[in-house]
């Protein structure tokens, strides 16, 4: 929990109080969380929430729970501020549709990985696989496989295993 940023001797009011334009009390359940210096912190807590229920919210947890609390406050309020229509949800789904798209990318490329060794496999039989490397063992990846076999061979596009591929591409 943050010190509040009033001595004993100065009446310094928090964030809150200040907007708010009222005396800052000693037991004032703002000032440890909005402190005098980060105005806008408050204003726009105050703006999606309001104070009074932001005062609720704050004195009906524990005191350790508080900070994480506000913490999560400010930024659903700043996320509104920016996006009033979706909030937080719109850089959640926004951050969703980019994992997305990468995971996409990311087996598009394992995929050519085992794309690439199937036809070095191909082309030079005994040079790209070890008889006795794991992934000679009969998997689907270090099988040789015709070009009338491959159609259907990539369209799940399976997760290869990135350390095995470098094992047994290059080590015989």
């Amino acid at each position: 929990m943050k010190e509040s940023s009033r001595k004993q001797g100065a009446a310094s009011p928090c964030a809150a109080c200040k907007l708010l334009r009222r005396r800052c009390a000693q037991d004032c359940v703002f000032s440890p969380y909005f402190p005098a210096d980060e105005p806008q912190k408050f204003a726009n807590v105050h703006r999606v929430f309001g104070a009074s229920n932001v005062n609720k919210m704050l004195q009906e947890l524990p005191i350790h729970q508080r900070g994480d609390a506000v913490s999560s406050m400010v930024y659903e309020a700043n996320a509104r501020v920016r996006d009033p229509v979706y909030g937080c949800v719109g850089a959640i789904s926004s951050l969703q549709q980019q994992i997305d798209v990468l995971q996409a990318q990311l087996a598009l490329a394992q995929a050519e990985v085992v794309h690439l060794r199937v036809r070095h496999s191909t082309n030079f039989p005994g040079h790209g696989l070890c008889p006795d490397s794991p992934s000679s063992s009969g998997s689907p990846s270090s099988k040789q496989v015709s070009p009338q076999d491959n159609k259907g061979m990539f369209s799940h596009m399976d997760i290869v295993d990135e350390a095995s591929l470098g094992e047994s591409m290059w080590s015989c």
